[in-house]
C-alpha cells in the first residue's frame, strides 16, 4: 500500500492507494472520529481481488489540508474531494463506499454526481432526508444525537475531546462496538491522528456546517445509483428504522441487517463486508 496527496485545486487529500493499476476504481470514504485505517481489512481484500482502491483522509484528518472556514466542510464541497480521486484515477465511473461521515459524503455524491458512480455502499448511515426528517420528528433521535448540538459551541469542544488523551473517543469506541473490534494498533493509529494540530477543529466543522446549512440536491432524492446498505442493528445513535426507511430512496437497492453488529460495522464484520462488496462491484461492473 502506498500513500500520496491528491489534490482538489488547494485541498491536499492524504491518499492510501492499492491494487493493480488497470483495476476497477473502488473509492473508501471514512466517519467520525475515525482515519483511512477504518478499511484496514477491506484494502487488502478488495486489491486482491482485483481492484484499484483508493482511501482518503478526509479534509481535516490526518495530514490532509485543514481549512479553516466552517463552510469548507460542506458536503458540497466534500463531493468535490471525491470527484478530485475519481478525476486522478483517470476514470469516468467508480465504486463509492461510506461509512458514518464519509456514508454521508457519498449519498450526496451519488445524489449529485450519478453518472459518476458504478456502484453505492452504504455502512450505517440513514438517506439524508431520512435522517433529518427523523431528528426534527424524534425526540428520542435528538437524544442520541446530543452531541451534534454539544459540536456547536465555539472552541470548548476543540479544548475537551484531547482530555486524557482522547478519553472521551476510545470509551465512545469501545462501549459501542463488538468487543475486540478494535485492537491496540487501531487505537494507537486513531491517537496519531488524533493529536495532529488542527484536527479536532477541523473533525468538529463537519458537524458545525451541517447544521448551519443544509443541502438540497438538484436532482431530488431519488437514488439511481445501483445501492446497498449495510447496516448493524446494535447501533446505539442511529436506529433500523432509519435504515428502511432509507431503502424507500433507492432505484435500485437493497438493505442487508446484522443482528450481532454495531455502527462501527467494518471493524465488527471484517470478513463480511469484504464479501458484501466485492460481489456488490462484481455485479455492476465500471
Amino acid at each position: 500500500m502506498d500513500t500520496t496527496h491528491i489534490y482538489n485545486g488547494p485541498i491536499g487529500l492524504e491518499t492510501r492507494h492499492a491494487g493493480p493499476i488497470d483495476g476497477e476504481v473502488v473509492i473508501l470514504l471514512h466517519g467520525f472520529p475515525e482515519c483511512w485505517s477504518t478499511w484496514r481489512h477491506q484494502i487488502p481484500a478488495l486489491a486482491e481481488a482485483g481492484y484499484r482502491v483508493f482511501v482518503p483522509n478526509m479534509r481535516g484528518y490526518g495530514q490532509s489540508s485543514k481549512p479553516a472556514d466552517v463552510s469548507d466542510y460542506h458536503v458540497d464541497e466534500l463531493i468535490k474531494d471525491v470527484d478530485a480521486i475519481r478525476r486522478y484515477a483517470g476514470v469516468e465511473k467508480v465504486h463509492l463506499v461510506g461509512h458514518d461521515w464519509g456514508a454521508m459524503v457519498a449519498w450526496w455524491y451519488a445524489l449529485n454526481k450519478p453518472e459518476q458512480l458504478a456502484s453505492l455502499s452504504i455502512l450505517n448511515v440513514p438517506h439524508p432526508t431520512v435522517f433529518l426528517g427523523t431528528l426534527r420528528k424524534s425526540p428520542m433521535q435528538m437524544l442520541k444525537s446530543w452531541y451534534v448540538f454539544y459540536f456547536q459551541i465555539p472552541y470548548l469542544p476543540e479544548l475537551t475531546l484531547p482530555v486524557n488523551k482522547f478519553f472521551f473517543f476510545r470509551d465512545i469506541l469501545k462501549r459501542t462496538s463488538n468487543k475486540g473490534s478494535y485492537s491496540d494498533e487501531d487505537f494507537r493509529e486513531l491517537q496519531k491522528h488524533w493529536s495532529i494540530p488542527g484536527a479536532m477543529r477541523a473533525m468538529v466543522n463537519y458537524y458545525r456546517s451541517a447544521m448551519r446549512s443544509q443541502p438540497k440536491s438538484p436532482n431530488g432524492d431519488r437514488i439511481k445509483t445501483p445501492t446497498q446498505i449495510l447496516w448493524g442493528e446494535h447501533d446505539l445513535a442511529l436506529t433500523l428504522d432509519m435504515a428502511r426507511g432509507s431503502e424507500k430512496y433507492l432505484e435500485n437497492g437493497s438493505l442487508t441487517t446484522y443482528p450481532d453488529a454495531t455502527h462501527w460495522l467494518a471493524h465488527d464484520k471484517p470478513e463480511e463486508v469484504s464479501e458484501r462488496l466485492v460481489t456488490h462491484f462484481r455485479s455492476y461492473p465500471a
